[in-house]
């Protein structure tokens, strides 16, 4: 898949731009299906939090791009509907845009619908995701930011991108996420991981990542 791996949605211009470039086509060209759930998955989570995702409301910017068409894919509702009734629906969108939240929860029903599976198939498919959405792409989210708790235990995510992710970087809402904090947690991880702020955004395309930002992002690399 092509990646957009954001902090906080589509902030910005340049972050536009790396969208529309992954895509190869305007945004108003473009059909989306936009995936709520990890948003029920925070130990803080209210209703009214997938609904502003879904309905564009959001400070989040992404459902509310000016997309071709919008549909919703919720992930805890596919292990009771036809396989590949759903599939079909994932192989014709253009875009996946993925909402914050829980990024453990998330990647729970992404295994437990058969999304997880058919992810690495979808070669021109973009994936977009904010928050707990970009986080579940990576190998391993750390310790720092597990809520619910999978029975298996752990961290771990799906892993679909070689690098971890430690997002809302001095966010004024967020006191625990400084910049001490992301290097206390990228000893942790042990492997290569970023730290990044509401500005940014991590494009990944043919195994080329490069970091789209008009805001503050570090490496870290413990190979360096």
């Amino acid at each position: 898949m092509k990646f957009l791996l954001t902090d906080s949605g589509v902030k910005n211009a340049s972050i536009q731009d790396a969208l529309v470039d992954l895509l190869g086509k305007p945004i108003a060209e473009s059909s989306a299906l936009c995936i709520p759930t990890a948003g029920y998955g925070a130990p803080d989570a209210d209703p009214g939090g997938p609904w502003r995702f879904v309905s564009g409301q959001s400070h989040c910017p992404m459902t509310g791009l000016g997309w071709k068409s919008v549909g919703v894919l919720e992930l805890t509702a596919l292990p009771s509907i036809e396989k590949a009734h759903w599939v079909s629906w994932v192989r014709e969108a253009d875009v996946l845009l993925v909402n914050g939240g829980d990024a453990l929860y998330l990647c729970h029903w992404m295994r437990e619908s058969g999304l997880a599976e058919l992810l690495p198939s979808l070669p021109g498919t973009v994936y977009v995701g904010f928050s707990a959405g970009s986080m579940v792409m990576t190998p391993r989210i750390g310790e720092d930011f597990v809520g619910w708790k999978p029975s298996t235990g752990g961290d771990s995510a799906l892993g679909l991108v070689d690098f971890s992710i430690f997002p809302h970087l001095d966010h004024p809402a967020c006191p625990e996420n400084t910049m001490a904090d992301a290097e206390r947690w990228a000893v942790e991880i042990g492997g290569p991981a970023y730290a990044i702020d509401d500005q940014t955004a991590i494009k990944v395309a043919d195994g080329a990542v490069d970091v789209i930002s008009e805001g503050h992002w570090k490496l870290f690399n413990p190979a360096s």
